[in-house]
């Protein structure tokens, strides 16, 4: 029996079921010319004119084929028939000579989104749907994945400044080709997409050939999603209760919250707070986290250290804050300049500010002996042992600005703003199935 086309109606509810969207939402759709984000930058496109919005098409050119200049160009020409604006992003930079799909993907999220950025754009969409979904998981039970990385993709992830939607977890993708052929719609297929020297790909065309083993890896899928939402509503609550994050860039736990709760929650919790405080690039291994929970239990008056982040107690708490020595080295910053350091602090540089400012904590250029004198003067009581990693401006002359200790030397010219705006939130949209 041939696939049915998905509807307009059925996508209509999948993101209602997401929500967040405008009243009349500006969203973008990343688009390749395949199949899957074709159909779902037809229907998108319909789905915002009935709101008053609008949507904007999205084609990265890697620049790794030589047909895909002309590719994109096609695109733009079938989309411009239907009257969707569209846009091609290119990838100029060298490409590595490997991990060259890892580095493209990297490259291809950053253009989309610093588009988005630019445009005011809060929602990007892709097509993953639900073979995508069983890849994913089939790669991450090889990988030997924790329980939450086998609940697959979220149909909502966090970006600096967007949001990644995935509409089309749940839809098979042959009802997306089925689409395209009622639409009398022309598509691509990208030949790596079939190239078994690529996992995903291999894991493709086992996939394809077995809708039960679909079927079953997307029930399993949902059943994990869902244990995984309630687990993060248990964080969540946890999180609430026990953690106080100062825009400074260090956060005030209770301790006894450690214990009071399961071992694995507990565990979630620090780890949750040392990736934010600590910037990790990448998930914190259980081991490591399971440690730092035993350690704290059975020394609660010593120091620890995990991912980047000093544990410290004082007064009757944990101050959990950045670990100097693995922080980022000072960076100059550029008039008109928006950007994160360290991955924790946002720089929001004028046009108007002189060259010659860098970042760095304070802690970082000199004993913090040679600085006491602003720091008695400051309007806050901030504890002592935090003052070496708080971000600090710097000129030729020395210390222009430490504005967590409310620091300014006297007649500076404007100054970037610096902002606590962690890579790692302390907390960000749940887990979403749809």
């Amino acid at each position: 029996m041939s696939a049915a086309p998905l509807t307009l109606g059925e996508l209509g509810a999948a993101l209602a079921a997401i929500g967040g969207f405008d009243a009349r939402p500006f969203i973008a759709v990343a688009v390749s010319g395949g199949p899957d984000s074709l159909a779902l930058t037809i229907l998108a496109d319909r789905w915002a004119r009935e709101r008053g919005g609008r949507l904007a098409a999205l084609t990265v050119d890697h620049q790794l084929r030589s047909e895909s200049a002309e590719e994109a160009r096609l695109v733009g020409g079938w989309l411009a028939a239907r009257g969707i604006a569209h846009h091609v992003l290119v990838w100029t930079n060298t490409k590595p000579a490997t991990g060259i799909q890892k580095a493209a993907r990297a490259a291809r999220y950053h253009l989309l989104a610093e588009w988005c950025r630019a445009q005011g754009c809060l929602h990007l969409l892709t097509a993953h749907h639900r073979e995508d979904q069983a890849e994913t998981s089939l790669i991450r039970r090889r990988a030997g994945s924790g329980i939450d990385g086998l609940a697959g993709m979220s149909a909502v992830r966090e970006m600096p400044g967007i949001r990644l939607v995935r509409p089309l977890l749940g839809v098979a993708k042959a009802r997306l080709v089925a689409l395209l052929t009622a639409e009398r719609q022309p598509f691509f297929s990208d030949p790596s997409n079939r190239n078994p020297v690529f996992e995903r790909a291999r894991l493709r065309v086992d996939a394809s050939a077995d809708d039960q083993l679909v079927d079953r890896v997307t029930v399993e899928l949902r059943d994990f999603g869902r244990q995984r939402i309630e687990r993060e509503r248990e964080l969540g609550r946890l999180l609430a209760s026990a953690v106080s994050l100062h825009p400074a860039g260090f956060a005030v736990l209770d301790p006894a919250a450690i214990g009071c709760v399961e071992a694995e929650l507990s565990e979630r919790l620090l780890g949750r707070i040392a990736a934010s405080i600590g910037g990790a690039c990448y998930p914190l291994r259980r081991e490591r986290v399971a440690r730092l929970r035993a350690g704290l239990l059975d020394r609660r008056e010593r120091a620890r250290t995990l991912g980047g982040c000093r544990f410290v107690p004082w007064r009757g708490r944990l101050l959990v804050l950045r670990e100097l020595a693995a922080a980022a080295p000072a960076l100059p910053l550029e008039p008109g300049a928006e950007l994160i350091w360290d991955r924790r602090f946002l720089a929001r540089v004028s046009p108007a500010t002189r060259r010659g400012i860098v970042i760095s904590y304070l802690g970082q250029t000199g004993p913090l002996g040679d600085y006491a004198p602003f720091a008695d003067r400051s309007n806050c009581d901030l504890p002592r042992l935090l003052h070496s990693v708080l971000p600090a401006l710097w000129d030729e002359a020395g210390i222009v600005a430490v504005p967590h200790l409310g620091y300014l030397r006297p007649r500076a010219s404007p100054l970037p703003k610096v902002a606590f705006r962690p890579l790692n939130p302390l907390s960000h949209a749940g887990f979403t199935v749809v």
